[in-house]
């Protein structure tokens, strides 16, 4: 009879010992499995959102004709303006110029048509190009247009030199992924005498004339650097080399009376590939939508029309007056 009984007591003390494992088993699980779902969402999970992208526009601007002249909108650049990654009719280009079937409610009937009815749309954007091909090829495709002919030219100029070739090749000019900044400097130099002689080049062809609204270059890291995250090789000096070229974006802008800048950085800060890490400075609470396309350098359809309403709103400051 004794033996029975030391078995009893034998056994509770592992009964416990074996729920205490289970518990801090089941704890460890729990904080594993945690962990995880936070670093996929935080980091590997890209909410696009829906609705209207930022910023309002000013649509009291476009409630009545601002002129009956002649009007070209010229499309010029990359990828951003030639609407690679769009949705059928959704470019910021075409945008400016027609709503799509499933407009916004906002900007019903808010296009570039509806205040200058005799404007013509042209989009010679090449996607994939860089500065130094937009000199060889697309300059040679500009037309001169008659002096009763003002010219809107919408345009994306550099980012391709910046990302190019995505560190498959070493560093070179107009393809400048990976080098560090004391190897860019003379080419970002080259960039700033080349980015003069494009919109040159461009006003001559519009002898009735013109202003161009250039964009800067965006980043899909929300300006933290992180290439790594974003399924690309390691760049040290990215956000110098990034910043360097925005730096002669905007100060080509500021020179130049015929130069009004389309600040897409900013606007797109925070809409990257950390849009969902509420605890970052550039979190927008109201949408943490991803703006960007699968490819990562070119806007999804949310983007491209948050470059729409930016266009929009920078066209309805300086157009009316001039023309």
């Amino acid at each position: 009879m004794i033996e029975p009984a030391n078995e009893v007591r034998t056994e509770a003390p592992r009964k416990k010992r074996f729920s205490r494992r289970l518990f801090w088993l089941a704890i460890i699980g729990f904080i594993l499995t945690s962990g995880a779902g936070f670093y996929v969402y935080f980091w590997l999970t890209h909410p696009i959102g829906s609705g209207p992208a930022s910023p309002a526009v000013a649509v009291e601007k476009y409630q009545e004709v601002w002129s009956e002249r002649p009007v070209v909108l010229l499309g010029f650049g990359d990828s951003i303006t030639a609407g690679f990654g769009a949705s059928p009719g959704k470019s910021f280009f075409t945008r400016l110029l027609k709503n799509p079937d499933d407009e916004f409610e906002d900007l019903q009937g808010i296009t570039l048509t509806k205040v200058l009815p005799n404007i013509e749309g042209i989009n010679i954007a090449l996607s994939g190009s860089t500065s130094l091909e937009m000199v060889d090829v697309l300059l040679p495709k500009l037309e001169t247009y008659s002096e009763e002919t003002y010219g809107i030219v919408v345009a994306s100029i550099g980012g391709n030199d910046v990302i190019h070739m995505y560190g498959r090749t070493p560093p070179r000019e107009g393809a400048m992924y990976g080098a560090t900044i004391e190897e860019a400097e003379p080419w970002i130099e080259n960039f700033d005498v080349r980015l003069t002689q494009i919109l040159d080049e461009i006003g001559t062809h519009f002898p009735g004339g013109y202003h161009i609204f250039l964009m800067n270059i965006y980043d899909p890291t929300d300006g933290i650097g992180d290439v790594v995250n974003a399924g690309l090789p390691a760049w040290s000096d990215a956000r110098a080399v990034h910043g360097a070229y925005n730096d002669v974006i905007e100060a080509t802008c500021e020179e130049r009376s015929d130069t009004t800048l389309v600040d897409i950085y900013d606007e797109f800060m925070g809409h990257g590939i950390h849009s969902t890490q509420f605890w970052r400075s550039f979190y927008h609470s109201e949408d943490p939508g991803y703006w960007y396309y699968d490819n990562l350098e070119d806007p999804n359809d949310r983007g491209y029309d948050s470059i729409r309403r930016l266009m929009l709103n920078r066209i309805a400051d300086v157009v009316p007056g001039k023309l």
